[in-house]
């Protein structure tokens, strides 16, 4: 409860800063002081030490992997803000509402982390979509961040119509919208229950951009400010897939074997159609916005797993996701060229940003000695666990083998390629490289040592 009462408290004092000051180097710092404000809040209520107790009605429940989740995912926010603090500036002069936008997308996030009714998740999910609806066309002058806005929103609303008549249906099967009361028997299983379920099933694979329903993605992640592309792609991306697991493992359990099939063949296609098309990209920031469907991909495996290694998985995908993508955005968000020819010789004119951007790459295809290649070993073998899948297993593999190629393509250039003559060094100064380098020594930690984190799951003071 901490994290979803400070975090809208906040979102509105961010509000009210932009009319008292607008100095940008004080707005960005009260967003800073907050966020780590909520930061220890949260960590705190893993303690023990909830400082807001309501009477949710059982709505709500706030057990160690929401609250994990919940820190993992305000820690990524707080490096994305001192990483791409400064560039939001540059989007626009609104820089307070931005952050106060962020704030809102973060209480939604914390709702959807420890929703116990349908109707709670529908607003944990509406909190984080409309907010974004926004932060996407804050570039005003650009016409591409006017289109993926409208694009988002259409197709938002829209799947938020096939949301509400799934809601709708399962409720007027079961009489409520509890989530562990829905189905208590798998006995005599009503059609509408079934059609309840996959127009959920199809509402969600729609905001974690899944295949058959991940059209919108790519023109919105390009078109989107790329400061704001880097939050959407990374910590948002990981919420959704936090509200999918808690609801399917908490309501359709008794149902798995009616839906798993259907989770299997979205996965296989997202990873498939992911890969597939990043190969083809000129644009890098393209190239992420496909890799990032194939990413929903491998974490989709833990919705299919549902035991105990996927919710492992998901909680150390979810960190070393976000990290590593955050990394390569906040990069390229420095940058004037987003084709691979613009990383020629990288390494030769910034060997720390080149250096880092290594790594965040490795981690993204899976590479030991990071963290992304135990997230995918751990959904793998949460996968082989069920005995039902080595196929999709055998196939997910295949298709990590695929990204280590369009992944490498950007360390390629940044190693082995001459960079343009004359061409202009990038703006960054000490902090920029010092946070960089932070991120990827967590990468590497956690890549060394995956425990340290897995083992917070079963704590709760």
């Amino acid at each position: 409860m901490n994290a979803i009462v400070l975090s809208a408290v906040f979102g509105v004092v961010m509000m009210f800063s932009g009319i008292f000051t607008s100095r940008r180097r004080v707005i960005r710092s009260i967003a800073i002081i907050c966020l780590g404000l909520l930061l220890a809040a949260n960590i705190a209520e893993q303690f023990g030490n909830d400082y807001f107790k309501f009477n949710t009605r059982g709505m709500l429940t706030f057990d160690s992997f929401g609250l994990l989740f919940n820190s993992i995912a305000l820690a990524s926010t707080l490096l994305y803000f001192f990483l791409s603090g400064v560039d939001m500036e540059k989007v626009g002069v609104n820089l307070a509402e931005y952050f106060a936008l962020i704030f809102f997308i973060l209480c939604g996030i914390a709702i959807a982390s420890s929703f116990n009714t349908l109707l709670m998740l529908f607003l944990g999910i509406e909190i984080i979509s409309i907010p974004l609806y926004i932060l996407t066309g804050t570039d005003k002058r650009n016409l591409r961040s006017n289109e993926a806005s409208l694009k988002y929103f259409l197709m938002g609303a829209f799947s938020t119509g096939l949301m509400l008549m799934g809601i709708a249906l399962l409720y007027g099967v079961s009489g409520t919208l509890m989530i562990d009361k829905i189905i208590t028997t798998s006995d005599n299983i009503n059609p509408l229950t079934i059609g309840g379920i996959l127009l959920l099933i199809i509402s969600m694979s729609f905001k974690v951009s899944a295949a058959p329903f991940h059209f919108w993605t790519p023109d919105v992640y390009d078109g989107a400010p790329t400061v704001f592309t880097s939050f959407m792609a990374t910590v948002v991306k990981a919420a959704v897939f936090i509200a999918f697991i808690r609801l399917f493992g908490s309501s359709f359990m008794k149902l798995q074997g009616e839906w798993q099939l259907t989770i299997a063949i979205i996965t296989a296609a997202t990873l498939f159609i992911g890969n597939i098309t990043a190969v083809f990209q000129q644009s890098v920031k393209r190239m992420l916005a496909y890799s990032s469907i194939a990413q929903a991909g491998f974490m989709l495996l833990a919705l299919l797993a549902m035991n105990d290694l996927s919710k492992e998985g998901l909680i150390l995908y979810a960190a070393a996701y976000s990290l590593a993508t955050i990394g390569v955005f906040a990069i390229l968000t420095k940058m004037k060229d987003y084709t691979f020819e613009g990383f020629n010789g990288f390494a030769r004119s910034e060997p720390v940003l080149a250096a880092t951007n290594a790594v965040f790459l490795l981690s993204l295809a899976g590479i030991p000695l990071t963290a992304g290649f135990f997230a995918k070993y751990w959904m793998l073998t949460a996968a082989l666990k069920t005995g039902k899948f080595l196929w999709l297993v055998i196939f997910a593999i295949l298709c990590a083998a695929v990204s280590v190629y369009y992944y490498f393509r950007v360390i390629q250039a940044m190693y082995f390629r001459e960079g343009a003559a004359g061409a202009e060094p990038l703006t960054t100064d000490r902090s920029f490289k010092g946070w960089l380098i932070l991120l990827a020594a967590i990468i590497i930690f956690l890549g060394i040592f995956p425990q340290w984190l897995l083992d917070k799951l079963y704590f709760l003071g």
